[in-house]
């Protein structure tokens, strides 16, 4: 699939404010899922100084600084055109000794997934381990079936809100509700694989979605990590694995470090200021 994505974040200040350091993560990234075509960042007033860097993550994150002259708003639009390949999300096989609960990742794979393995609320929720054991002990500790089957089990039995501000819930407490926006659903479907042992990441980007709806949001959903196939989608929003319909911004075992705009003024919280964003996702023809 071919799309082309435009993308409009403006903030308005009720008071002149003066810029300071800003980090994007607005830039799709391309790997063996997706490529990106073309991509091109309108700011706002202008940045004094920008450039790309690769995270820690490997997520190309876009640094600007400003100059200290005060402004009543600052407006970043992006536009990109990114083509996706995963029509079929099952294209691997897994490795022989990665097929079933709990998996015993070799000791340098090991060390390298910890921060995906590691709980964001230590210790991870007990509704949460109950939910991730009962999925287990469904599939038989098959780690395919279980992905799946976790997935589809959250989109079936939580209803979804739209929240367009804030940190994620915790995974307790979106269980608990069975309720939450697609980051909380991402959050409870990463806590629940940390909680059989796989290594898990959240994902923020863009879907197809309803070709008939114009205006978008950001969506979230979560990656996998399964030895033989890589890092993998599923999104517990819609109940599925994730295919060519999707297009990835960022990743990072920490939810906070995929956000989008990551900046800040030299006034801090003394002036108040309005957030707009405008999303649309246009399918291209091949």
């Amino acid at each position: 699939m071919r799309y082309r994505i435009h993308h409009v974040t403006q903030y308005r200040y009720q008071q002149p404010v003066t810029l300071r350091h800003h980090n994007l993560r607005l830039h799709p990234r391309s790997d063996g899922a997706q490529r990106l075509l073309s991509f091109d960042l309108e700011v706002t007033p202008s940045p004094s100084q920008q450039t790309a860097i690769a995270d820690l993550g490997g997520n190309t994150t876009l640094s600007l600084w400003f100059e200290p002259t005060p402004t009543g708003q600052l407006t970043l639009a992006t536009t990109a055109e990114v083509e996706t390949y995963r029509s079929n999300p099952f294209d691997y096989l897994a490795e022989p000794w990665a097929t079933s609960l709990p998996v015993d990742y070799p000791t340098t794979l090991r060390t390298a997934l910890l921060p995906y393995l590691s709980p964001a609320h230590d210790p991870i929720a007990a509704g949460v381990v109950d939910l991730a054991q009962a999925m287990a002990h469904r599939t038989d500790g098959n780690v395919g079936l279980f992905l799946t089957a976790l997935a589809a089990h959250i989109y079936e039995t939580c209803d979804y809100t739209t929240r367009t501000t804030g940190n994620p819930w915790p995974s307790g407490i979106t269980w608990a509700k069975k309720l939450g926006s697609c980051r909380d659903f991402a959050v409870l479907f990463i806590e629940a694989c940390r909680a059989v042992g796989l290594a898990a990441r959240f994902v923020s980007g863009y879907e197809e979605g309803d070709p008939a709806v114009a205006d978008r949001d950001l969506h979230a959903w979560a990656e996998v990590y399964v030895p033989g196939g890589g890092w993998r989608g599923f999104d517990p929003t819609h109940g599925l694995a994730v295919s060519d319909r999707h297009i990835a911004l960022a990743a990072s075992p920490f939810p906070t470090q995929t956000l989008p705009v990551d900046g800040s003024t030299q006034e801090g919280n003394r002036v108040s200021s309005s957030l707009e964003t405008k999303i649309s996702v246009e399918t291209l023809t091949p």
